[in-house]
């Protein structure tokens, strides 16, 4: 009951300090509060050698994202031969890269004790996934996952690098702060699928990426629709409209409609994902291919901006 009454009088005292004579009962706090967060937000430091950060996210899991990421990464690639990609895997708990991406093993250190990103398919990779047991949990509090997170930042050998594509954990917690206020981000891409349940959270992820000043350069619409092998009919298993209705509330562009397909799990899951692994005219490579292209012209458009 003492430490209860504390706490009642804690929060009273933190009120009573913020009081005013036109605001006696401090009803202003969390402007005030506001304030203090933008006074004390961290001072963003580009990862060393990297040119632009991409961040892949979504408010929900099961939606795709990491195959997303990683296919994107791909057709980035592909789109620019001359030019650098990175992959990095910020789900600390599930991490998904080294299966998607045929890589294991530990990573080796540099001279300067800097990890060195294991390598496939031209694309620099790095994940917890290569640092534990794949049988093994993460059993993490918060500090330590942030710990993790700015090790895997900075303290990868990335250097030089064109884009780096973050595969961001889901959800809407620790981790996508502290990397969105951590370091500059060209801009992030949200992966939902139509169904109203996988919306909502979508619709938080995006708008926490406005708050932090970060550009959302459009949404995937992942599982838009499903052909039967039989007979060639598209079924819309989880809505049709979805999507395309939540970009335009905010603004946002649907970049792509990626359909569900088995063969795009079962290039995954082999470690052989679906841009690499199938020609060049197969519709789902192509879906990937536009999606890079359409970054790429989304990125261009907002530096292009006259207020950047």
């Amino acid at each position: 009951m003492a430490v209860r009454r504390l706490n009642l009088c804690v929060g009273f005292s933190w009120k009573m300090k913020y009081s005013t004579h036109s605001d006696p009962l401090g009803t202003k706090l969390k402007e005030r509060q506001a304030q203090m967060m933008k006074k004390g937000l961290p001072v963003k430091k580009p990862i060393e050698g990297v040119k632009n950060v991409i961040l892949v996210a979504s408010g929900k899991g099961g939606v795709g994202k990491s195959t997303v990421a990683v296919n994107l990464a791909l057709a980035l690639s592909r789109h620019l031969p001359t030019q650098e990609v990175g992959l990095l895997d910020a789900d600390i708990f599930g991490p998904s890269i080294p299966t998607m991406m045929n890589l294991s093993g530990n990573p080796s250190l540099t001279e300067k004790n800097f990890i060195k990103p294991l390598v496939n398919y031209n694309i620099k990779c790095m994940s917890m996934g290569f640092l534990v047991d794949n049988k093994a949990p993460v059993v993490w509090r918060g500090l330590m996952v942030m710990s993790a997170i700015e090790k895997l930042l900075r303290q990868v050998d990335w250097s030089p690098l064109d884009y780096l594509i973050i595969d961001m954990p889901p959800g809407t917690g620790d981790t996508q702060l502290s990397i969105a206020q951590n370091i500059p981000v060209a801009g992030a891409v949200i992966v939902t699928t139509p169904q109203e349940i996988a919306l909502i959270d979508a619709r938080k992820g995006a708008l926490m990426f406005e708050k932090v000043g970060i550009p959302v350069l459009g949404l995937v619409n992942n599982m838009a629709s499903y052909a039967c092998p039989n007979c060639g009919h598209h079924s819309h298993i989880f809505g049709a409209t979805g999507a395309e209705k939540l970009g335009k509330e905010m603004g946002v562009d649907v970049l792509v409609d990626i359909p569900l397909d088995t063969s795009i799990m079962e290039a995954s899951d082999g470690g052989y994902p679906i841009v690499i692994s199938s020609a060049s005219d197969n519709p789902l490579v192509q879906a990937y291919m536009s999606l890079a292209e359409k970054v790429l012209s989304r990125l261009s458009a907002i530096k292009n901006e006259p207020s950047r």
